[in-house]
């Protein structure tokens, strides 16, 4: 019987080592997707896309990784959360910043924080804050509309009077912490992908089942929408079924996205 308690309890540590270790990897998932709709002149347009990191710190590997090949950088939400030292938030910020230009969306988590104080420490960073509004990205004389969005937990003006602010001959990517935001869309409202994390993957799955869907790429009525496993974890650091990962996106003129 000590034997088997023994075994028992060597098994029960190494999975949560093994759990502990899914929780804090570095990968970065190269995704290419095609639009009808993408302008031949831009030809391709790159995004580093990261949701999610709470209270990880960026590994420099990941940056390395993606350093020299992205255009943009996009934080998708809950880039902190409380007890989450500004300094660390800074350092992950500046981090980000040395790969490209750098975007940021609220999410659930960033609300427990001192908004104020993480506006500012944005805008020290030079990090661009979209909160339900247009910021548009120029190249090769075309644009690219990117449609920021606040967390779903506060009170939105209505997505019309946001999606208003662009014009209509743009290629348009909203960005969302919540992909919920994809049923309170508007019936014209001409997006053409949606970039989005809040679930975590359902961050721990038992037999493929978790309190959420696997993050990946949908095909929704002709919507693309890409949702992140994330970068960090709550409660918990811990992952089974759904590891940590951020991603490489390359967006260019073609045949179209097919789920």
């Amino acid at each position: 019987m000590g034997l088997v308690i023994i075994a028992i309890s060597v098994f029960l540590i190494l999975f949560v080592f093994y759990m502990l270790n899914n929780a804090f990897q570095d990968n970065v998932k190269e995704e290419t997707l095609e639009f009808y709709i993408f302008p031949n002149n831009i030809r391709e347009f790159t995004i580093f896309f990261i949701s999610d990191i709470h209270r990880r710190k960026i590994n420099s590997s990941i940056i390395d990784q993606v350093k020299g090949k992205a255009d943009a950088v996009i934080i998708g939400g809950d880039l902190t959360e409380k007890g989450v030292p500004y300094s660390r938030v800074s350092k992950n910020l500046k981090m980000l910043k040395d790969v490209a230009p750098v975007f940021f969306v609220w999410g659930n988590n960033d609300y427990e924080v001192n908004n104020n104080q993480l506006s500012r420490t944005l805008k020290n960073c030079q990090v661009i804050e979209l909160k339900n509004e247009v910021y548009y990205i120029e190249k090769n004389e075309q644009k690219l509309a990117f449609i920021g969005v606040d967390d779903l937990t506060q009170e939105l003006p209505p997505l019309e009077d946001i999606l208003k602010q662009e014009g209509r001959n743009v290629f348009r990517i909203l960005i969302s912490h919540n992909p919920d935001i994809i049923h309170m869309l508007p019936e014209e409202h001409g997006i053409s992908l949606i970039l989005s994390g809040h679930t975590h993957g359902g961050q721990i799955r038992v037999f493929g089942f978790g309190p959420y869907r696997k993050g990946g790429i949908r095909n929704i009525k002709g919507l693309t929408l890409l949702v992140s496993n994330g970068y960090g974890t709550t409660a918990l650091p811990l992952r089974l079924g759904a590891d940590a990962e951020t991603h490489l996106i390359t967006i260019k003129n073609g045949k179209g996205y097919q789920a």
